[in-house]
C-alpha cells in the first residue's frame, strides 16, 4: 500500500470515526440515565433497541480505529519506525478497549431483561449491574488516554516529516498533550465538570481539518528521504 493511498484511507476513516462517534452518542443518550442502579436498569430495559444498535456501532468504531492506526503508521514509519510502531500500538489498544464495553453492554441488557421478567428478585443483580455501569464509565477514559498518547506520537511524526502543514501538526501535538495530562486526572476524579469537555475542543480543531487534508491532498511518496531507522541500520552495518 502506498503512502498516498494510506493517507486517503486515513483521512476518510478519521472523518468516518468522528461521524460514527457522534451518532453513537446520540443513539445512547438517556439509555442508562436515572438515579441509582434500579432506575438505570429500568431505563436500560426500555432502551434495549438503542443499546443493541450501540453494540453494532461500537464494533464499527473498533474496526475503524484499527484501520486508522495502520494507515497512520504507513504514513509516518519512514520518519521513525520505532515511534510509529509505538503510536500504532497505542491506537490499536484504543480500538480494542471498546470490545470490553460491548461485553459490559450485553451483560447489562441480559440483567435488565431478567430483572424486568422477575421484578421481586431483581435487586440480587444490582451489585453486578452497578459494577458493569461503572466499568462502562471507566473504559472510555482509559481508551481515550491511549488515543491521546498515540495521537501525540503520530502528530509529532507528521510534524517532523513535514507530512502536513506545520501549524496543523503543532496543533495536534498540543491538543494531544493536553489530553495526555487531563484524562488520567479525570479518571481518578481529580478533574471534573465542564473542563473535561472543553479540553476536547483543540483535538476536534485538529482532527477534522487533518481528515480533510489527508483525504484531499494525500501525502508525497518518499524520494531521497532517508528515515532515521534506515540511517541507524546503515551506521550499524558500517561500524559493525
Amino acid at each position: 500500500m502506498t503512502r498516498t493511498t494510506s493517507a486517503r484511507i486515513a483521512g476518510f476513516t478519521l472523518l468516518f470515526y468522528i461521524a460514527v462517534g457522534i451518532t453513537q452518542m446520540i443513539v445512547v443518550r438517556g439509555a442508562t440515565s436515572g438515579e441509582g442502579t434500579a432506575a438505570r436498569m429500568a431505563s436500560i430495559a426500555t432502551h434495549t433497541v438503542q443499546l443493541r444498535i450501540n453494540v453494532v456501532l461500537t464494533l464499527v468504531i473498533c474496526l475503524t480505529a484499527l484501520t486508522l492506526a495502520v494507515a497512520l503508521y504507513v504514513i509516518t514509519r519512514d520518519d521513525d519506525q520505532e515511534l510509529a510502531l509505538l503510536a500504532l500500538a497505542c491506537r490499536a489498544i484504543e480500538g480494542a478497549i471498546p470490545v470490553i464495553s460491548i461485553l459490559a453492554t450485553l451483560g447489562l441488557l441480559s440483567l435488565a431483561t431478567a430483572a424486568a421478567a422477575d421484578a421481586p428478585n431483581a435487586a440480587a443483580s444490582y451489585p453486578l449491574a452497578a459494577f458493569l455501569l461503572n466499568l462502562k464509565g471507566w473504559l472510555p477514559l482509559i481508551g481515550a488516554t491511549f488515543f491521546a498518547v498515540g495521537s501525540a506520537l503520530f502528530s509529532w511524526l507528521l510534524l517532523r516529516g513535514r507530512i502536513v502543514p506545520a501549524s496543523l501538526a503543532w496543533l495536534g501535538v498540543a491538543a494531544s498533550v493536553l489530553l495526555v495530562l487531563g484524562l488520567p486526572l479525570q479518571l481518578v476524579g481529580g478533574l471534573r465538570g465542564t473542563v473535561t469537555q472543553l479540553m476536547w475542543i483543540p483535538m476536534a480543531a485538529f482532527e477534522i481539518p487533518l481528515g480533510f487534508w489527508l483525504l484531499i491532498k494525500g501525502v508525497r511518496e518518499p524520494t531521497a528521504h532517508v528515515s532515521v531507522t534506515e540511517t541507524r541500520q546503515t551506521w550499524t552495518q558500517r561500524t559493525g
